[in-house]
């Protein structure tokens, strides 16, 4: 009531209420004149100031007396007791003043809590908020929700400061998701976060790309009444291009578009940097036509920045357009313009144009900067062009100084070339600069040396590291260990991988992979495993990439069923198989003769959604020719190319060789002309698969065209091409000419393997050239060559059939003597030519031992066998062989009757 008068003026103090009479409103009640009650005013004034200011040295020595008790030890009864002797009231002021000078969350909480039962009833607001600027400055929220909760049930909420401070201690300390969750916390008890509270943590937030919890406050904001501006949507806009989330990016600006905000450049900007590196360069050109429509002028970041994505995206002629209208017009040029043309028309490889902009920025009276120099060096580089490079460094020091980049990229360019003494003067002329190498330098050069197979001199450059000034880090022993292993020197690899771990360095899965496949590669397995292994104790966790990597040396080591239960183990792990994963598995499984299983292991990719790749329909298209799908693998083929995927020899080659061993001879042809006409450069491979197609089939003189068109394209036939072309010879009982593709054969350099020789056996045996088959089979024998199963048998028939029965039989013994395992035609051309040579008995004992072998008698051999018997008298066996001989008769009629 007492407010309402608007002649009386309130002062409010600790102790007592000042009323103060307006003179001007109460002079008529007066005696005396104004002055005297003005001067009465005065003195009253006085007295008010004079008590304020002992009232508040009173808190202040108060709130000392309070902290050095509450200094003086930990929270108990005796220190309840202290602070009871002379505090036993405490006054609002004092519990304010003593909670913002503690540091100590749970002595604040206690003494807060004590205050409160001595008080009987809930503290101020200000109390609360200075608790919790408490847990601000210790960074400690343990008791957070509790307050919270508490003044939930009181009222009253946390003030804006308090709540701003909260989330700024938070994202200070990077704990960016326990200051999202406080401001849930804060929502789930009603209050009302303040707006610079939202917008401090989504700046934080887009930092670090959590682009589903920035939307997530952004709704909040929206739903609790604030007005979100341009640049909060900017933010947002931002995070979520460069992430890829185009959808939800433009989702925002068509919500932006509704609530009738408008654009400024920097949304523009944004937009077009952001989408265009994401990929999505028609959408950036959207963007930058848009704003020109809308009235907005571009800026040299606009301009820059479409530049920089059409030369990402190897469209180096509009950026170039782009470039030229910036140009027009303009008096000072643009240096971050010209080192974005120059960049991407060093990463095209256009070393001319590039320069020839950086010759017209100097005319321009603009000198360019070590970036642009950098720039042209690094594209010099990719070329290989040394001397080049090195004349233009020498060049750049009169516009620009050189930095470290363009140091590095020197050394690591001449480290390249194999020239490491003058990459060590580069160093020195570095070090006069006042520039020193620091670890990144270190690693150019190692990681170069290695890759020019300069493995001594990167050893040495690793040996020679001062560790004061310059440690090695996890990179520097990531590729000397991957330029060993990758030359064989395992063993050294392996000890520089001991150095890392006595260096308190830990490998990455990069120096597992490197170090697996490589002892892999060496023929090591048992040591591959071992790292595997090893890494897995160590804690390291394998990705992706290294257990396809190791699925695939341990196929290639022959361990087909491990491999299976690596490409489990990688589901296992949570990975989902990718196209490579599923490539290995395939190209494997057909390689150990699972051929079968491709067609299964195909669905079950695609099903996953998997996109193949050109290795991918290779591995595909092979392994369905190999398991007898080639229709199938004819369809993927198409469908290669419909999802242009150019196929490769290695397409065609199998198809081919598919076609060709189920005699579509046409079709495999017709394939083979259409690989020649799209430029595909054809190797021995598919041209043997079409000769031994066509040889197979008795289609010799086709054979003979494609073998001669094989060696005019300038193609030497391998020992597999003869082969084919001599197995369709013998077969068309063409012996004379196979001898004559032998002899060529030789002319040529080729030297005949163990099948060249069985082919040219079997072949002369069959036209029974028993004589000459016998000459190759010591020639092959001179050759150090082991005869097959088929080809002795042909020589054991050939020798017997031809008299020659002592060598015949001193061939089958010496054949059983090594291991061989003589068939059914060995025994029954032994028995014949025995029974034929009057040796009756000798015949009838392998008779008997074909008999207990399971092997099958011919007819014609117990025929001969049964004479040889009546001629020596030997009536027994004779009849044994006879009794065969009906049996065998008798099965035959069943056969045929049924």
């Amino acid at each position: 009531m007492m407010l309402r008068n608007p002649g009386i003026v309130l002062t409010y103090n600790s102790r007592c209420w000042y009323i103060l009479i307006n003179s001007r409103k109460l002079a008529s009640f007066s005696n005396g004149p104004p002055s005297d009650l003005g001067g009465k005013s005065h003195l009253c004034n006085e007295g008010v100031n004079q008590e304020n200011s002992r009232n508040f040295d009173g808190v202040r020595r108060g709130v000392d007396d309070v902290c050095h008790v509450l200094e003086s030890g930990s929270w108990g009864p005796a220190l309840e007791n202290s602070l009871s002797m002379f505090n036993e009231n405490p006054q609002p002021e004092l519990v304010i003043g003593v909670l913002r000078r503690l540091k100590d969350v749970n002595q604040a909480v206690n003494y807060f809590r004590w205050v409160e039962r001595k008080s009987e009833e809930p503290l101020s607001p200000e109390a609360y908020n200075s608790l919790l600027m408490v847990m601000v400055r210790t960074r400690n929220f343990d008791y957070l929700e509790q307050i919270l909760g508490e003044m939930s049930i009181a009222g009253f909420g946390p003030t804006n400061y308090t709540c701003v401070e909260l989330v700024a201690s938070c994202v200070k300390s990077r704990k960016l998701i326990e200051a999202f969750d406080l401001l849930q916390m804060m929502r789930h008890f009603k209050f009302r976060p303040a707006f610079s509270a939202y917008t401090t943590l989504i700046g934080a937030l887009s930092e670090v790309g959590e682009s589903d919890r920035m939307l997530a406050l952004f709704n909040q904001m929206q739903e609790l009444g604030y007005e979100v501006n341009v640049h909060l949507l900017t933010t947002l806009i931002r995070v979520f291009s460069r992430e890829g989330r185009v959808d939800a990016a433009l989702s925002l600006l068509e919500e932006m578009k509704s609530n009738t905000f408008d654009a400024d450049i920097v949304l523009y900007n944004v937009c077009i940097d952001c989408f265009g590196k994401v990929g999505k360069v028609d959408m950036a050109w959207k963007f930058f036509h848009e704003m020109k429509a809308n009235g907005i002028v571009p800026d040299d970041v606009t301009y820059t920045s479409m530049m920089g994505v059409l030369c990402k995206a190897n469209r180096l002629d509009e950026a170039v357009e782009i470039f030229e209208q910036m140009e027009q017009n303009r008096q000072v040029p643009c240096a971050y313009a010209y080192n974005t043309m120059i960049m991407g028309y060093g990463s095209a490889g256009k070393f001319d144009e590039a320069y020839s902009l950086l010759e017209r920025q100097r005319a321009k009276g603009c000198i360019p900067s070590v970036v642009a120099y950098n720039c042209i060096l690094t594209c010099l580089g990719k070329k290989g062009k040394t001397d080049k490079a090195l004349r233009i460094f020498e060049e750049m020091q009169r516009d620009a100084m050189p930095n470290l980049p363009t140091y590095n990229i020197i050394i690591g360019m001449l480290c390249k070339a194999g020239n490491v003494e003058a990459a060590f003067k580069v160093q020195d002329a570095m070090k006069e600069a006042g520039l020193f190498p620091n670890v990144r330098t270190i690693n150019i050069m190692i990681d170069r040396l290695c890759k020019a197979q300069k493995l001594d001199e990167a050893c040495s450059i690793f040996e020679g590291m001062d560790h004061k000034v310059c440690s090695p880090d996890g990179a520097t022993f990531c590729s000397l260990i991957d330029g060993l292993g990758k030359q064989g020197r395992v063993d050294d690899a392996y000890r520089i991988y001991e150095r890392m771990l006595d260096a308190d360095q830990i490998p990455n899965v990069v120096v597992y992979t490197s170090l697996i496949r490589n002892f892999f590669k060496c023929d090591r397995k048992e040591d591959g495993h071992k790292m595997y292994k090893e890494m897995m104790r160590s804690g390291c966790s394998p990705d992706l990439m290294l257990l396809n990597t190791y699925m695939d040396c341990v196929f290639k080591a022959g361990e087909t069923e491990k491999g299976r239960a690596l490409f489990e183990e990688i589901k296992a792990r949570g990975f989902l198989p990718d196209t490579r994963s599923y490539s290995i598995l395939i190209h494997s499984l057909v390689k150990a003769g699972f051929a079968r299983e491709t067609y299964e292991l195909y669905y079950a990719m695609k099903d996953q959604g998997c996109v193949l790749d050109t290795r991918a329909y290779n591995t595909v298209i092979d392994g369905f020719c190999k398991s007898g799908k080639v229709n199938k693998a004819y369809q993927l083929l198409e469908e290669m190319k419909t999802m242009g995927h150019h196929p490769t020899v290695v397409t065609y080659g199998s198809v081919v060789d598919g076609l060709a061993k189920i005699d579509r001879l046409d079709e495999a042809y017709m394939l083979f002309e259409e690989a020649k006409s799209n430029g595909i450069e054809l190797n021995q491979v598919i041209y043997s698969s079409l000769i031994d197609g066509f040889g197979k089939v008795g289609r010799v003189d086709e054979a003979y065209l494609v073998m001669e068109e094989m060696m005019q394209k300038g193609l030497t036939p391998n020992v597999y091409t003869w082969n084919c072309l001599l197995d369709g010879l013998v077969k068309a009982e063409e012996i004379n000419e196979a001898l004559v593709c032998f002899q060529s054969m030789k002319d040529l350099k080729c030297t005949p393997n163990q099948i060249t020789y069985c082919i040219l056996i079997n072949g002369l045996c069959k036209v029974r050239k028993f004589n000459k088959a016998f000459v190759f089979w010591q020639e092959m024998q001179k050759q150090g060559l082991k005869p097959n199963t088929i080809t002795y048998t042909a020589m054991i028939s050939g020798l017997a059939k031809s008299g020659n029965v002592a060598q015949a039989s001193s061939l089958f013994e010496r054949f059983r003597a090594s291991g061989g395992i003589p068939d059914s035609a060995s025994y029954n051309a032994m028995i014949e030519g025995l029974s034929i040579a009057n040796r009756a008995l000798d015949a009838y004992q392998l008779f008997e031992e074909t008999r207990l072998k399971g092997c099958s008698i011919h007819t014609k051999t117990c025929v001969a066998l049964l004479d040889a018997l009546h001629k020596a008298e030997c009536l027994e066996q004779a009849a044994i062989v006879g009794a065969v001989l009906r049996e065998t008769a008798k099965s035959q009629h069943a056969a045929r009757s049924w």
